[in-house]
């Protein structure tokens, strides 16, 4: 890799206040998990895991309330919110085999959870308020789910706040007339990425961010000279963390591919090094990272294909049926694009099946990509390391999309899923053909365009019908795309300016046609009565 120019830095993306600019391990690529999506399973685990943190793990009973304006109101038991919250009530990890079970494990622990869907002025379509009590403790939690498994807090007791669960966490709470000087002792005797102020309802507190939690002597210091009415310490859920004055290379394809006119890398090269700045790892760190990820996905996908069984769910295996046809002859001549049908729907029957999956970047569209790559890298004889190196140009597309629209079908449709996950495989299959960063930059650009305004609208409410599709989908939309930009075709439009309408778009989808199960599909007669059915 060339080191001949200083790499140009830029700060943090439009967005929530907390938000620093994407990791491709936090946003894009995961998380690992179990169940049907990420923007109900993984995010409501982790909010959980925190509300947990925030009782010093002594839950006795939480209220769980959502707007009826919002997704989760119809969503949340069909698509895994309330097993994502038991799990993070006890403490677990979003791919606990026992994720299944949660429910009775909550209730084996003593834990009473009662939800209730009433207006709490939400104002975005994944918010979850938290009631939380213990023996001699209560407290509330506002937060949302913001795509792909990443979460914001918002409120803390009455006080307004922005964690992104990406530090450790301390909240200091006090009571104090003058915090100004509490403040000043925090800033120096702290070790801290920072440290904030949030004052609201009568409270104040002080957030400290930091990479480890600071030493417990440093707390009885506090007590001692300050009036500290408590302290909660809240670890944090995503895979890598943030830091001060954080700053990665480019934050726009135009941007990257400015840089990269000089230094002609491959645009895995280039996510290898945004990851490295991003996340202050190591070449090799950011390698094994991905590396471990596509080991998972070629496991779920042969898992698929051997045939999966679960009860809840509207389709059985079929996978196994595709394979014997196209093994027989019995097919048209798909060429790849067979194999890629075969590793799509397999991945979504594991998915479908509360087995391991990875969220790439949704678990609604965790077929298209995985499945795309590894059929194709297959069928051309390549590596694992060059399944790796294809995944990490994906990454840094979906990091462009991240930073600047939506992986969450509640807020975009599925254009924000599958559409998204579509552009991410095209530039990986370019990637895998020794195509250049920009065409493979301009094959994601085609691949989105085709997507734009793809409703969301699971039947039965299970992100099965017509997702199993729409995986499918995308993955021949990558294919075509690919070969496009491999043969000399032009995008016309660049990237960054698909990506701003695909947000613009998103903004612009009713409500009734993202995650809803409120138009479309879902509620077609046969929809209907799978959903009685199933229920």
């Amino acid at each position: 890799m060339s080191h001949r120019r200083s790499l140009p830095i830029v700060g943090r993306p439009p967005g929530p206040s907390y938000r620093n600019p994407p990791s491709i391990f936090n946003d894009v690529i995961g998380p690992v998990m179990r169940g049907p999506s990420s923007s109900h399973c993984a995010a409501s685990v982790r909010i959980g895991r925190l509300a947990r943190d925030l009782m010093d793990g002594r839950i006795e009973r939480v209220l769980v309330e959502f707007d009826p304006n919002g997704s989760l109101a119809t969503t949340h038991t069909s698509q895994g919110s309330d097993m994502g919250l038991f799990g993070g009530f006890l403490g677990w990890e979003a791919d606990d085999d026992r994720m299944v079970d949660s429910a009775r494990a909550v209730r084996e622990a003593g834990i009473d959870v009662e939800f209730a869907i009433r207006n709490i002025g939400a104002t975005h379509p994944n918010t979850y308020k938290l009631t939380l009590t213990g023996a001699d403790v209560r407290h509330t939690m506002t937060a949302i789910s913001t795509g792909g498994g990443m979460i914001e807090v918002v409120e803390i007791d009455g006080v307004e706040m922005s964690l992104g669960g990406d530090f450790y966490y301390v909240l200091v709470h006090t009571d104090a007339d003058d915090v100004a000087p509490l403040m000043d002792y925090v800033r120096r005797q702290f070790t801290a990425e920072r440290v904030v102020l949030y004052e609201g309802s009568g409270n104040q507190v002080i957030e400290i961010a930091a990479q480890v939690f600071p030493e417990e002597s440093l707390f009885d210091q506090l007590r001692a000279r300050f009036p500290v009415t408590r302290i909660n310490r809240l670890s944090p859920v995503l895979p890598v963390l943030s830091r001060a004055d954080l700053r990665v290379p480019y934050l726009t394809s135009e941007a990257m591919l400015e840089y990269n006119a000089e230094e002609r890398l491959a645009l895995w090269e280039l996510g290898v090094q945004y990851e490295m700045a991003r996340g202050n790892l190591l070449r090799d760190d950011v390698l094994d990272k991905m590396r471990h990820i596509v080991r998972i996905l070629r496991n779920s996908i042969a898992e698929g294909v051997a045939g999966t069984e679960f009860a809840d769910r509207i389709l059985g295996p079929q996978s196994g049926g595709f394979k014997r046809a196209m093994e027989s002859g019995g097919l048209l001549d798909g060429g790849m694009l067979n194999r890629m049908i075969l590793y799509v729907s397999a991945m979504m029957e594991v998915k479908s099946a509360m087995g391991v999956i990875v969220a790439a970047p949704t678990a609604g569209a965790c077929a298209t990509l995985p499945g795309a790559v590894m059929a194709a890298a297959e069928v051309m004889g390549r590596t694992e390391e060059d399944m790796t190196e294809a995944m990490l140009a994906a990454g840094m597309i979906g990091v462009f999309i991240a930073a600047h629209s939506s992986f969450a079908a509640e807020v975009g449709g599925c254009q924000a899923e599958t559409g998204s996950g579509a552009s991410m495989a095209a530039a990986a299959l370019v990637t895998l053909a020794g195509g250049t960063a920009e065409q493979a930059v301009g094959a994601a650009s085609v691949a989105l365009q085709n997507s734009l305004g793809m409703i969301c609208d699971p039947v039965a409410n299970r992100v099965e019908v017509p997702c199993l599709g729409k995986n499918v989908m995308g993955a021949a939309n990558a294919l075509s795309c690919a070969n496009m930009l491999l043969a000399g075709y032009d995008p016309v439009i660049p990237l960054d300016e698909v990506i701003d309408t695909h947000h613009t778009v998103g903004n612009n989808i009713p409500c009734e046609l993202r995650c809803t199960a409120q138009g479309g599909l879902s509620v077609t007669p046969t929809s209907r009565r799978l959903e009685q059915r199933l229920a």
